[in-house]
């Protein structure tokens, strides 16, 4: 049946119903979030892997052993307070807990972000290669220089940790900012083998189709990502910048270490990346915890804004969102940068999309002469391609023409979508009233309805050559499906997609108005000499 349809049309399927199965499959089903009773056990598995890991042990830890695990009672022993976030930091002397106090970084359900999973590693965890030594440490307290410390808005303060062991004392100084980042040197009274673990990602995911696990930024810009669940063996690096862990809108992260630091990423029980650093007897480097917010991450040091990455198609995403934010500073609103960069975008892209339009208007035109040549040579499928192919020659119509506009804009429009549904600037970004959140779906379904409508219409407008009447039907169907699913996506999206629709809408119609008065004029051409030829 496919065969029937033209170039263009089959393309354009066969996205629509990639894109309908990508969108389905990740909203039937969703990212599990596990229960507490699993987070417990999560816990224990996790950090009993996390006693050798410079022997590479299996991350398959049995029951007994994992009873046999006996540690200090991890409560708060400082809690630093700054206006944008809370952190405490437990008697084991790693950072247990960091709150956003702003309230667009609130869970839907109107909640506070915590940004330390309740499992696994937590940022700051040693873990010692001398087993005995680590089973001490894990019994054994940390003391501190405070317990409670207000930071002011741009302030700092320092704060020690530390940990006195049998022969062997640790100190953790520790410099925190206002901003999120904080500066860290580990000092060992005696040199020993140890490891710095990094810490879980936040267990924040309210989106489909984002990008969540680890990353490693080394070498000559080399990013190497690390996805939730699709991790095997080990992995190790050197002249590392920067090691994260990520969802979509936050991370922790580690820098400014020595570039002979040995970092490593392993997997835990469910595949999920579990990064730590080989330490040594003066260990010194940066870290930050919070939102990928580009400014402040480029305020603090320009290297963590690679922390900021769009999947796939983040070589396309990269410059875009630059351009957004650009546009942004410019305008005052993220509403209206969206609908300035479609703009950007449809200029662009219209030399392209304008030779697409066009092919495709010449095809319409000579449609019933490609029927006649099909009938003509229906028994010779050679001599037939080649009188079609003339006739497009003939009449200057590419019946490809239409594909490669298509084809450019898809990675344009997957990477606006990583934009938009990774950009933490959205968040709580208003525009035009009814919409006071553009990384959040559109709460009365105006902005979809409306896309939908004016896909609907572009659809009807554009010129077809079905002759199948249950092909067109499907077809038709095709605008109440985007408009299903586009109901849950953020309306920043949504909005780029209705705005997009309407430029299509405007110049498809400056097209069909050209080839009518083209045909027009032929018509009064044709008419006028035929009149001569009676005279």
């Amino acid at each position: 049946m496919l065969e029937k349809f033209t170039p263009n049309q089959r393309l354009l399927i066969a996205v629509a119903l990639s894109f309908v199965f990508f969108i389905g499959y990740t909203t039937i089903f969703p990212p599990q979030t596990p229960n507490s009773e699993s987070n417990s056990t999560r816990v224990e598995k996790t950090d009993k892997v996390a006693l050798k890991p410079t022997t590479q042990i299996s991350t398959e830890i049995n029951g007994s052993e994992i009873a046999n695990i006996k540690t200090v009672s991890t409560d708060t022993l400082t809690t630093i307070t700054a206006k944008e976030f809370t952190l405490k930091i437990d008697t084991l002397g790693r950072i247990s807990s960091v709150v956003l106090s702003n309230e667009k970084h609130n869970s839907k359900d109107g909640k506070l972000t915590e940004l330390i999973a309740t499992s696994g590693a937590k940022p700051l965890q040693i873990s010692f290669a001398d087993e005995a030594l680590n089973d001490v440490a894990a019994k054994t307290p940390y003391t501190t220089s405070g317990t409670n410390i207000a930071l002011g808005e741009n302030g700092k303060a320092t704060l020690t940790l530390t940990q006195n062991l049998p022969e062997l004392s640790v100190t953790k100084t520790l410099t925190f900012y206002a901003d999120g980042h904080y500066d860290a040197k580990i000092s060992l009274s005696n040199e020993k083998r140890y490891s710095l673990y990094l810490g879980q990602h936040p267990e924040i995911i309210e989106q489909m189709m984002t990008v969540v696990g680890g990353m490693v930024y080394s070498g000559d810009n080399l990013t190497t990502i690390f996805e939730d669940g699709d991790v095997e063996g080990r992995s190790i690096f050197s002249d590392v910048h920067l090691v994260s862990a990520f969802d979509q809108y936050y991370a922790t992260i580690f820098y400014g270490f020595d570039k002979n630091t040995q970092v490593s990423v392993e997997r835990d029980m469910n595949s999920n990346p579990v990064i730590y650093l080989e330490g040594t007897q003066d260990f010194i480097f940066n870290g930050y915890i919070g939102p990928k917010e580009y400014k402040t991450l480029e305020s603090i040091n320009p290297v963590l804004v690679n922390a900021i990455e769009f999947g796939w198609f983040t070589f396309v995403a990269t410059p875009i969102f630059k351009v957004l934010m650009w546009l942004h500073g410019f305008l005052g609103n993220w509403g209206w940068a969206i609908i300035a960069l479609t703009i950007l975008i449809r200029i662009l892209l219209y030399p392209l999309t304008h030779k697409g339009m066009v092919s495709m208007q010449k095809i319409k035109d000579i449609a019933p002469k490609i029927k006649e040549v099909q009938e003509k040579y229906k028994g010779d499928p050679a001599r037939m391609n080649a009188a079609v192919m003339e006739m497009y020659k003939k009449h200057g119509a590419n019946p490809l023409g239409g594909c490669l506009p298509l084809l450019l804009q898809i990675p344009v429009f997957f990477a606006i979508y990583r934009v938009l549904l990774n950009a933490v600037e959205l968040q709580g970004a208003p525009w035009m009233g009814w919409i006071s959140d553009l990384s959040r779906m559109d709460p009365y379904f105006i902005l979809p309805i409306l896309m939908g409508a004016t896909m609907y219409y572009q659809q009807k407008i554009t010129p077809s050559n079905f002759t199948d009447p249950l092909q067109e039907k499907i077809f038709k169907f095709l605008p109440l499906i985007f408009t299903f699913f586009f109901f849950t996506f953020p309306a920043g999206l949504v909005l780029y997609w209705f705005v997009n629709n309407l430029f299509s809408i405007a110049q498809q119609y400056l097209v069909n108005k050209q080839f009518e008065s083209a045909r027009a004029a032929r018509h009064e051409a044709h008419l006028a000499r035929k009149h001569h030829e009676k005279d």
